[in-house]
């Protein structure tokens, strides 16, 4: 069946109803960087202090979202837009849902970042670069995906063997190798608090 026959089914609840039951606003914030810039750890620890805020979050983690809902994906630059396709829309029904979605994706191709914020009203994107040296990366390399990369056990590896496109002008930068990650909470919150969203 084509899906021109598939109408959208609109809630009888719009996102503001959502937001002023939950008191806050609603956002995705889009963490993009390297593998082991510390996107994941920042991802869950903001997610930890919106928790302590009452707010309601949750991150969309890359690789957990590679376990069930982009499973049949691999690493081609045509699966790697679609990795992010899904996973923009699926924080888009967060933020519609009045909740603040918190991606961490490499995401490493701008023309696909910039696909994921056109389906988010204005402001409501929040791209956010982890900013970490490729060699600092490869120094903790918790997975060791670089040493496998650097073997040739690993093909198309971000920052290796496959290009990463560092955002032109994001919301925020996180220095990851050069401040601490409380630190870079700090400067997540005081976003979020400046803009209104918590």
């Amino acid at each position: 069946m084509s899906n021109k026959h598939i109408k959208w089914q609109p809630s009888k609840l719009s996102k503001q109803e959502r937001q002023g039951l939950n008191a806050h606003g609603s956002c995705v914030l889009w963490l993009t960087g390297l593998s082991a810039s510390g996107k994941s750890t920042l991802a869950y620890e903001v997610e930890r202090m919106l928790f302590s805020r009452n707010v309601r979050a949750y991150v969309l983690d890359g690789d957990n979202l590679r376990h069930g809902l982009n499973s049949n994906l691999g690493f081609s630059p045509e699966d790697r837009s679609e990795n992010i396709r899904r996973t923009a829309e699926a924080a888009k029904l967060l933020v519609e849902a009045g909740i603040i979605a918190i991606v961490a994706l490499i995401s490493p191709y701008r023309a696909d970042r910039d696909r994921a914020r056109a389906l988010f009203a204005p402001g409501e994107f929040i791209e956010i670069f982890v900013d970490c040296p490729l060699q600092i990366c490869e120094e903790r390399d918790p997975k060791g995906l670089y040493l496998k990369a650097r073997t040739g056990a690993i093909e198309s590896f971000t920052g290796v063997t496959a290009p990463y496109e560092e955002p032109l002008k994001p919301e925020l930068t996180i220095p990851s190798s050069r401040q601490s990650l409380q630190e870079s909470i700090s400067q997540i919150q005081r976003f979020l608090i400046e803009h209104q969203l918590i």
